[in-house]
This record gives C-alpha cells, structure tokens and sequence, in this order.
C-alpha cells in the first residue's frame, strides 16, 4: 500500500476486501480535503471500526462530524463497553441530542430520528421567522426544506416550507401560513412502516411526536434509505434459506457464517428425510414401473419453483404494504387460478416432451400415452398445490407473529416435495391402474 495521498475511488474500491486494520489505513491516507464526505458516506458498523481504531484525539474529531441521529446509530453499533467513552467524547449539548434516540429501539421511529430540526412559534410574525431560522441553520440543522410549528408545550401544531415562508407577507403570523394537516409519526413506530409513510407521501423529512403529540425530532429521506437497504439485505437472505447477517458478508466471521446457515440447513434436510420416507413407501410401485422414476425430479422441483415464486412475491407485496393479512381469500383464489395455468402450460410441455422421445428413442414403451398423461395430470396437482402453499405460507407464519421472509424458497420447495411425490404416485396410481401398476 503506497504512502502517497488515495483518492476516495482508489479507496471505495478496495474498501469492501480490506480488513479492520487495513481499512484504517487506507483512511488515513485519504486526501483531507475528500476524507470527510467518505466518512459519512460509511455505515454505522464501518464507522464504528474506523474510530475505534483511532487515536482518541482523532476518535473525537470524527466523531463530532456526526449528526446527532447519526451518533445514535455509531453508538448503538459499537461494543456495550465503548458506548460511554464514545459519548464522553461529545460535548453536553450534543451528547444529550445524541442519546435522545438511545432511549427507543433501533427499529423503531425514535431510534432514527434526528433532534435537529427547524422550529417556529405560531405567534411568530413571517419576519421574526426568517430571521430566528437564519440563527438555527447556523447549528448544523438536519434538514432546512422544512419548518415545523410548536406550541409551548412543544405540540406539533403545523409546518410551513421555505417556500411558502419567503413568499408571504413578512407581518404575517406563521399561524396563518402554516399548514395544519401535518403527517408524522409515532416515536414507537417500526422503521420499515416509517419508510412506507415516508413513500406514501413522498416526503423528505418526517416528524416524530411522543404519546402526547408533543415532537421529538424528523426521519429524513437519508435515514430511510439505510433502512430499506437493510430490510431487503435481511429478507434476501433470509429467503435464500438462512438466517440473516449482523454484518457484511466480507466482515462476517466464518464460524459465524456457518452458524447462520447451518441451522436452516439442518432443517430442511431432516424435511427432505420425509421425502425419503415417502418413496420408500412408494418402492413397490417404482420397481414395477421403472420408468416412473425418471420424473420425479422434474415433478417435485416444478412444484418447488412454483411455490418458492409464489412466496417470494407475497413476501415482497407484504413487505410493500400492497397486502394485508385480510387479503388471503383473494390471494387463494387469484393463486389457485395462476397455479391451474401454470400446471397446464408444464403439462403440456412434459406430455410433448414424453412423445416426442418415444418418437425419437422408443424410450417409454407401448404405454407412453399413459405415462404422458400421468405426467401431465401430476404437473398440473404438483404445481397448483405448490402455488397455493407458497402463497398461503407467508400468512399463516405472520400470524404467529414471525417474519414472512422465514417462508423461504427452500423451505416451501421442502414442503412440496413431500406432498409433491403423493400426488404423483396417486395419479400414477389412477392412471397407470391395471396397465403399467
């Protein structure tokens, strides 16, 4: 690693292989003039690495560039036994902002928010406004695109936007420029129905009120963005069939990654054992028509990958508030009807698949018009029913009160195996009577 000053490019583009102690170093040797915007473009777990490897006269620096809801997050990140220190090193007017979200979960509205915004008197004249905000912009507020209106009670009372403050009269009351239907938020509320308010009404910032409607602070749009781009990472991996990462995946320990993965593994192998046990109860009927075997994998993965895309976009309709848990019945019957087509369209493809390599090969015998039809009449069960559970899956695990994203693509496809190969056999059975069986 060279000595001469890294551009922040030269440094984004070897951040995410470099260890701990590397990453320090290359951070370093930034430019001063560029090392500052790299800083807060980092997440709070790099952050959080970077000044705890410091020196604590640099820890100190860096660490007051933060904003305050920023602060939060670095010291809801750091080791238990750093967070004091780490606080010690704000001044109190700034420690005290910054703790104000340590009092909420991480999760929810008041762990996000910034204490930081622009505030106004309803009995404020448009001339005492635009001056007394002048002053606040000068204390490194989170956001000036907004202006919010409190009583003195500190009740949110209305919001008025920069335009609308310059273009009125300057002797105006704000409580006549004002807008009063304001939306904000609970302090309690999840982080990721936050975002979907902050997309809903496309806002850039949001206020955040207590029980009493007394404000707290704003969620800003820069805020979100971590926040959703956290919520996908969690649900991706979890619908890849493990649990979710603490970290990024290079940060990640092997021994913790194993872990991880590990216990999702073990249990959709000991599933799959099921499908084991079931063709072992189907071996007679194997070994007098051989040639059922061969299909198989083709019956259960089809009922696999209908089910896993049938989860993946209920989670994700879930996730984006476009269903609710009072939706199932229009799922089940909007579902039934794709599975039904979908069955069809497969069937169809595995009944020309089966003549045509009799055709070609003589490979199924004089009965292959059978075996097409047993293949056909199972695609269509398979993949109906490996719709239907995939779709139904996520319901029923949320209304125990888990995440949807458990209802992973692995584990609906383990589901459908076992199912799966019952109804393969018994359409066998049904069709096959008397002939082959």
């Amino acid at each position: 690693m060279t000595e001469a000053p890294l551009t922040v490019d030269d440094v984004r583009g070897i951040w995410p292989i470099l260890s701990t102690n590397e990453r320090v170093e290359a951070f370093q040797q930034v430019e001063r003039a560029e090392s500052g915007t790299f800083f807060l473009g980092l997440s709070a777990h790099e952050q959080v690495e970077i000044l705890l490897s410091l020196p604590r006269g640099e820890r100190r620096l860096w660490f007051r560039l933060l904003p305050p809801d920023d602060t939060a997050d670095v010291v809801q990140h750091a080791p238990d036994d750093e967070r004091e220190g780490l606080l010690e090193l704000l001044d109190p007017p700034t420690r005290r902002a910054g703790s104000a979200p340590l009092a909420y979960a991480e999760d929810a509205a008041g762990g996000l928010m910034s204490p930081r915004f622009a505030r106004l008197r309803p009995e404020m004249s448009v001339g005492e406004a635009i001056r007394y905000l002048q002053r606040q912009a000068q204390e490194k507020l989170e956001t000036i695109y907004y202006a919010y209106v409190l009583d003195r009670e500190q009740r949110l009372c209305g919001v008025v936007s920069f335009r609308d403050l310059f273009s009125a009269q300057p002797g105006k009351s704000i409580a006549e420029v004002m807008r009063t239907e304001v939306v904000s938020v609970p302090d309690t509320m999840e982080d990721e129905e936050v975002a979907r308010v902050i997309a809903r009404h496309n806002l850039d910032a949001l206020p955040v009120v207590d029980e009493d409607g007394r404000m707290k602070g704003i969620v800003t749009i820069d805020d979100i963005v971590h926040v959703v781009q956290e919520a996908a990472t969690e649900d991706i991996q979890k619908l890849g069939g493990m649990e979710a990462l603490e970290t990024p995946y290079m940060q990640t320990r092997l021994v913790d990654m194993i872990k991880k993965r590990a216990g999702w593994l073990s249990a959709l192998f000991l599933g799959e054992l099921l499908t084991a046990s079931a063709m072992a109860h189907y071996e007679d009927r194997i070994a007098r028509a051989v040639v059922l075997a061969l299909f198989l994998p083709l019956i259960m993965s089809s009922g696999g990958n209908s089910g896993g895309q049938a989860t993946t976009l209920i989670i994700r309709a879930m996730a984006l508030g476009e269903i609710t848990m009072g939706d199932w019945w229009r799922i089940v019957r909007r579902e039934l009807t794709a599975g039904l087509a979908l069955g069809i369209i497969l069937a169809t493809i595995g009944a020309v698949r089966v003549v045509a390599w009799q055709g070609l090969f003589h490979s199924y015998g004089e009965h292959y018009l059978l075996v097409a039809a047993t293949v056909a009449t199972s695609l269509v069960g398979v993949v109906t029913w490996g719709t239907l559970a995939g779709s139904m899956l996520p319901f029923v695990i949320r209304r125990f009160g888990f995440d949807p994203a458990s209802a992973s693509a692995p584990f609906v496809a383990t589901l459908v195996d076992v199912t799966g190969l019952i109804i393969y056999f018994n359409a066998a059975e049904l069709v096959l009577g008397g002939s082959l069986l």
